[in-house]
């Protein structure tokens, strides 16, 4: 199912997190998207994208999102924010958790659906 509105992005990507699904998660970005896995790294480009998110998936992830809204929108572009609820099996084999506020590009492609152009998962904060 695509992102007919650019708030399904979000859903679409908390569905396919939940559900270890790489291919699913990849297909988001547009194909020079940059993406911020963590505070202070950042990767470009579906190569990049899928590394960061294969490693990301092996923490056996689930998240939450709280809350997604359009902050501003202008013809094909979209700024989104969502706030988010992380659970994972941490390095050391315990659970860990996270959460955060996250600002999003999005841009509507030629055929309709949203893809993200630039995805900050923990916000202007990092």
């Amino acid at each position: 199912m695509p992102a007919n509105q650019p708030t399904d992005l979000d859903r679409l990507f908390a569905q396919a997190l939940n559900a270890g699904d790489l291919d699913a998660l990849v297909a988001l970005y547009e194909p020079n998207a940059s993406l911020t896995p963590m505070p202070g790294h950042k990767v470009t480009g579906t190569a990049g994208i899928r590394e960061a998110l294969r490693g990301f998936l092996a923490a056996k992830p689930r998240i939450t999102m709280n809350s997604v809204r359009v902050v501003a929108q202008t013809g094909d572009l979209a700024l989104v924010n969502a706030q988010w609820q992380l659970a994972a099996v941490g390095q050391d084999g315990k659970p860990t958790s996270a959460s955060g506020s996250s600002v999003e590009v999005a841009r509507r492609q030629a055929d309709g659906r949203w893809l993200f152009v630039i995805d900050e998962p923990f916000g202007v904060a990092a």
